[in-house]
């Protein structure tokens, strides 16, 4: 049983196929996943599903490349996160890659909403989703500052250094790996996955984006985080029932939900 940590099911991408990709999920063993806010004016679609589907849980929150959105307060987050599917803040971060031309005090926007989702994350009382991209100093600085570690949580679809998955894990948080890690070209990624412990370990597929091998390219679904699971298992040595085992009881732990009521 594998349990897909991060997806977008909300997306237009799966409006006409819903039935269909959840299917999918049950024939692959994939037993729940975790559909990601990225704005607030679609929040609603994911606690739709969330309340629709037993086995799908929610987030709610801005995602750092969401520029012309409303800016989200931290008494909204508090309050949208009251609910019992909706079990995590974010994706929230910093994303500096498409900077552009910009200099870094005109990225002082992200940074403070970054703080905003730390902040109702530590008084709602549940866990971060971070998305980090070329921007890890600052991200790591900004987690220790408002004290992130309170809460933990997930490095989502993680590309960083080794260094700074050391570091997040001493915060408390767990490290994800996408359909990334299946690309023969991230060698990097590869000794970081070698090195990352099984209890410390999410695993996800970002649906829509970042289709494992061997469906690189197409639009990807839940259901293929099984082949995360299982290249994961032969990078490492280990059985694919380890990796299952260790990722399903880490998602349960890490979002704080409840497997006897399940």
């Amino acid at each position: 049983m594998f349990i897909d940590s991060h997806c977008h099911l909300d997306f237009p991408e799966y409006r006409e196929r819903l039935p269909e990709v959840l299917e999918g999920m049950v024939n692959a063993g994939v037993s729940h996943a975790l559909c990601v806010a990225v704005d607030l004016p679609d929040f609603h679609l994911v606690k739709k599903l969330v309340e629709t589907y037993p086995h799908l849980y929610g987030s709610v929150g801005v995602h750092p490349d969401y520029e012309d959105t409303p800016e989200p307060s931290e008494d909204q987050l508090v309050v949208l996160s009251n609910h019992p599917k909706i079990v995590a803040i974010g994706e929230t971060g910093l994303d500096y890659y498409r900077m552009g031309e910009r200099a870094y005090e005109d990225m002082e926007w992200q940074r403070e909403r970054f703080r905003i989702h730390i902040k109702a994350a530590i008084r709602s009382k549940k866990p971060l989703i971070i998305h980090t991209r070329s921007a890890s100093n600052d991200t790591l600085q900004i987690l220790k500052e408002e004290g992130a570690n309170r809460v933990g949580g997930v490095m989502h679809c993680f590309t960083e250094s080794l260094e700074m998955a050391k570091a997040a894990m001493d915060l408390g948080f767990y490290i994800s790996f996408s359909g990334i890690v299946t690309f023969k070209s991230a060698k990097e990624l590869h000794e970081t996955c070698r090195y990352i412990p099984l209890d410390k370990m999410l695993i996800e597929t970002d649906s829509p984006y970042l289709a494992p091998v061997p469906h690189r390219g197409r639009v990807n679904e839940p259901a293929w985080v099984s082949h995360v699971g299982e290249f994961i298992a032969k990078l490492k040595g280990v059985s694919v029932e380890d990796v299952a085992t260790h990722t399903t009881n880490n998602f349960f732990q890490c979002f704080h939900i409840d497997r006897i009521s399940l």
